[in-house]
């Protein structure tokens, strides 16, 4: 204030120091500085704290490596070999692999189609719903980290660390390092198998398949205790499967000393795989299973489901040490794949014979939980549901397949499986995706993005250039003299006020329009800081070091008069 001004713009100032303005229309040019000065410092503050804020982003890096490629023919060969060297037969601890798992893929499958919890299981690793005939291909998802003992690889996989061949791709991020990152996830492109499943009834006009069942009653014992066996039934289910030949599973249950099945308390449903096709004219690429419940599985009626393995190309996501699969693209098998869909169908027979057991079955128990959990009726009424239940089915024997899938590789990409565990270059498949790490920072952005801070930049530095320009010349003007002056502070302005005894008009409209074209001045004093007088402007200039001095040696009579009302 070492230059006159008026107490409008004294007024004006203090408002946008505190961040604010005036909406005086008589003066246009102040209220339209102070609107725009508001609204810079506004924009300022938000595009800069926007420029300069970290934020939360993924950073990716790309991923390549191999997995265990099961669809051609250098694995077709292998395989045979395997059936020749032990045979289609179950190993030592793979059983209850096999049973097992396989049954608790059929129905966390089946389940969350109806809208029940889908979590599943296997080796170490944590599947959403279902494997998608996948294996782990990231080394923190791969689950089990034992070695598998004699005999436990391949056909006979009971379960070990899997070997894990991918990695970020060379070369790749060379100019800067990925973070550390607060958590990574994965998407892969890799090898799946999945299975299109239809199940009907089979109409009793239908002798195509030529489904029977007879059994026999072999043992019985009224005096055995409670608890014990008192009699066993031995059935003989038997199938049409086209050409002409038939298929034959044996089961056994339990019975009263008797013969007579408890019909609530026991329960039968076999099953017979047709591992080839039902019509000559088809191709080797499906297979079919019949199935019939009995006593309190008698709301399955004797019925078929048809099954086509698919060899799938699928986006495995790895997040939050779940793995969930998504199908992008399918095509059926092809002749060289005989062997594979052989070893499928045998994991679909062994897993239709082990589920029953003396008095129930894993399938039925399945299918009856599952319905009693999403409907509000028996299964049991009417036979229950039929389209829900072979919707259930159809989804049990999909969680089989694709399970039957994710042992197969599990067996063969075990450490053991391979000399070196490096799986030979004919029988591996490409893995490719991206790894992305979520971290915080700031990103590069494209040349458009400069454009759109350049006005704030601007703004910016032309706010510090005026600020440095009035520290300068006030230190000029005062000769490194600095005011401890303050016009927005409310008591700097009083205490100012009543050392020049400055007297306004009153509060009136007119009065206050009048006070506003007041110009006054700050009047201090060089050699004492402690005295500074706001005065109305006089003559000369009021500013200068000389007029200081002078009025330094003014009495208080010679000082401006003040404004009278």
């Amino acid at each position: 204030m070492s230059d006159p001004i008026s107490l409008v713009q004294l007024s004006t100032g203090v408002a946008l120091a505190k961040g604010s303005i005036i909406l005086r229309p008589e003066y246009l040019r102040l209220t339209t500085l102070t609107l725009l000065a508001f609204g810079l410092l506004r924009l300022l503050t938000a595009g800069w704290t926007t420029l300069l804020t970290p934020t939360y982003f993924l950073w990716p890096v790309q991923m390549l490596g191999s997995e265990l490629d099961i669809t051609g023919t250098a694995f077709a060969t292998l395989l045979s070999a395997e059936y020749q060297y032990q045979g289609l037969a179950i190993q030592d601890n793979s059983f209850e692999v096999l049973d097992i798992a396989g049954m608790l893929s059929g129905v966390s499958a089946a389940g969350f189609t109806f809208g029940l919890p889908g979590t599943f299981n296997f080796n170490g690793a944590k599947y959403n719903v279902s494997t998608q005939g996948i294996v782990p291909t990231i080394e923190s998802f791969s689950g089990s980290n034992g070695v598998p003992g004699f005999n436990g690889t391949r056909l006979g996989f009971s379960g070990g660390n899997v070997t894990v061949n991918v990695g970020p791709i060379p070369g790749e991020n060379t100019r800067v390092s990925p973070p550390q990152g607060f958590s990574r996830n994965y998407s892969m492109l890799q090898q799946g198998l999945t299975a299109n499943v239809s199940c009907r009834a089979i109409g009793s006009s239908q002798s195509l398949y030529n489904w029977n069942t007879s059994n026999t009653f072999l043992y019985g014992n009224a005096a055995a205790s409670n608890g014990s066996i008192t009699g066993l039934r031995l059935w003989n289910t038997t199938a049409n499967c086209g050409d002409n030949s038939s298929k034959t599973q044996e089961y056994v249950t339990m019975v009263d000393a008797s013969g007579n099945e408890n019909p609530l308390g026991s329960g039968f449903l076999p099953s017979v795989v047709c591992s080839g096709p039902m019509n000559t004219d088809q191709t080797y690429t499906n297979f079919t299973i019949l199935s019939q419940g009995f006593y309190k599985y008698r709301f399955l009626e004797a019925s078929v489901c048809e099954v086509v393995p698919l060899l799938t190309t699928v986006r495995a996501k790895y997040n939050g040490n779940l793995i969930s699969s998504e199908v992008i693209s399918s095509r059926p098998f092809q002749p060289e794949n005989t062997q594979l869909l052989s070893f499928v169908a045998g994991v679909a027979r062994f897993q239709s014979t082990n589920s029953q057991g003396l008095v129930s079955s894993a399938i039925g128990d399945t299918l009856y939980s599952i319905y009693s959990s999403t409907t509000n009726t028996s299964i049991d009424d009417n036979l229950g549901n039929q389209t829900q239940v072979y919707k259930e089915l159809e989804e049990y024997w999909r969680g089989v397949v694709e399970f039957s899938a994710s042992f197969l590789r599990s067996g063969f990409m075990v450490v053991g499986s391979f000399p070196d565990n490096r799986i030979p270059d004919n029988l591996a498949s490409t893995v490719n995706g991206t790894m992305y790490i979520s971290t915080i920072g700031w990103t590069r952005q494209s040349a458009t993005y400069l454009l759109a801070i350049l006005p704030i930049t601007l703004t910016t530095i032309l706010t510090f250039t005026c600020a440095l320009y009035s520290v300068l010349k006030a230190k000029k003007e005062n000769s490194g003299y600095r005011s401890t002056f303050d016009p927005s502070n409310v008591l700097h302005l009083i205490m100012a006020c009543a050392a020049g005894n400055l007297t306004l008009k009153g509060f009136n409209k007119q009065g206050i329009i009048d006070n506003e074209e007041v110009m006054v001045w700050l009047d201090e004093y060089e050699n004492d800081g402690s005295v500074k007088k706001l005065v109305l402007a006089g003559a000369g200039q009021p500013n200068s070091v000389a007029f200081r001095e002078n009025g330094a040696k003014m009495s208080d009579a010679d000082q401006p008069d003040s404004v009278t009302s």
